[in-house]
């Protein structure tokens, strides 16, 4: 299989075995994802022709003719430009690459899907919108941790969590029930974690071997009968994969699914034999939330209900607004 290439590289067309990031989850709430569907085009202009027998120009390049075509001009707080010498651009239309294994026309279709799903839903102006705090206060947070690394250039390095408190919700119904003010606050919560990742200043391109923008997940079950769930948790979490896998591509380093049964554990350790070596290698289920800790070798900073010696989330992390 063809290996990841860096945005310099991409004039071979590049291939990352990579595929999108909540898709990948076995579950949201314990559902297992349907397949995202496609969204109808809303462009001026789809593939400028002009450009499809141009062999010299890159796979970037072509995206940014379709993204340049669209009434929509921003993806994740970056308000795109010429990939060339734009270096947020070339990170956002890199990962939309690398997502899709190099495949130009299902990352043409992603992209355009995504910018359609972007203007109609209007992500940013999500997080400044006041949700119900009975029906979704402390259910979300998103926290940073500066970690040191190996490198003298870069001392240290910033890791972006988002933690979902899904057992904390104090009635089901209310907080999943209507779909659409559900998904709203989920988007608020991303668009939160990727403003934390502060892509719209980057200045470090993406490389093969390095990519620093992702977020960790932490899902707490804690109190979540995994057994009996109702129809509109199930509609909410199918939901919620579709939308991501679509619109958040090559965004996830990991996810810990902390505080669930044993069985699930036990379940999972036998479908993991099936799954893809990338996929498999982002999913933790864990028992007891307080092992989460000892995963990171600065592990003390995380709250001490997940094993480390920080602050609880809610003195800590940043929410949506509540009204």
């Amino acid at each position: 299989m063809a290996s990841k290439l860096t945005t310099s590289e991409s004039r071979a067309a590049p291939s990352v075995p990579s595929s999108h990031p909540h898709a990948e989850s076995p579950t949201e709430v314990a559902v297992i994802p349907e397949p995202a569907t496609k969204v109808n085009s809303g462009t001026k202009d789809p593939v400028a022709a002009t450009h499809e027998n141009d062999v010299s120009e890159t796979p970037l390049a072509r995206l940014w003719t379709i993204a340049q075509a669209h009434s929509h001009p921003e993806i994740w707080g970056v308000t795109l430009a010429d990939p060339a010498t734009h270096i947020p651009t070339q990170i956002v239309l890199q990962k939309f690459l690398n997502a899709n294994d190099g495949d130009m026309d299902k990352t043409q279709l992603q992209l355009t899907s995504t910018l359609d799903w972007r203007a109609r839903m209007q992500p940013l102006e999500l997080t400044k919108k006041a949700f119900s705090k009975t029906k979704f206060g402390s259910l979300g947070f998103v926290t940073t941790y500066t970690v040191p690394t190996a490198e003298p250039a870069q001392p240290s390095s910033k890791e972006v969590f988002n933690w979902n408190i899904y057992g904390g919700a104090k009635s089901l119904e209310e907080t999943f029930g209507d779909l659409t003010q559900f998904l709203e606050w989920r988007v608020a919560i991303m668009e939160l974690a990727l403003y934390e990742l502060s892509l719209a200043s980057a200045t470090k391109p993406l490389t093969a071997t390095d990519d620093p923008y992702k977020i960790t997940q932490v899902h707490d079950y804690k109190s979540i009968s995994f057994l009996r769930q109702p129809p509109y948790v199930k509609a909410a979490s199918t939901e919620t994969i579709k939308v991501f896998a679509q619109n958040y591509p090559e965004l996830l380093k990991e996810k810990f699914f902390v505080n669930v049964p044993v069985f699930m554990g036990f379940m999972y350790a036998l479908i993991k034999p099936f799954l893809a070596a990338k996929t498999a290698k982002k999913f933790h289920p864990m028992t007891n939330g307080a092992d989460l800790a000892r995963e990171f070798p600065w592990g003390e900073q995380l709250p001490v209900e997940y094993g480390g010696k920080g602050a609880e989330l809610a003195a800590t992390g940043k929410e949506t607004l509540h009204s």
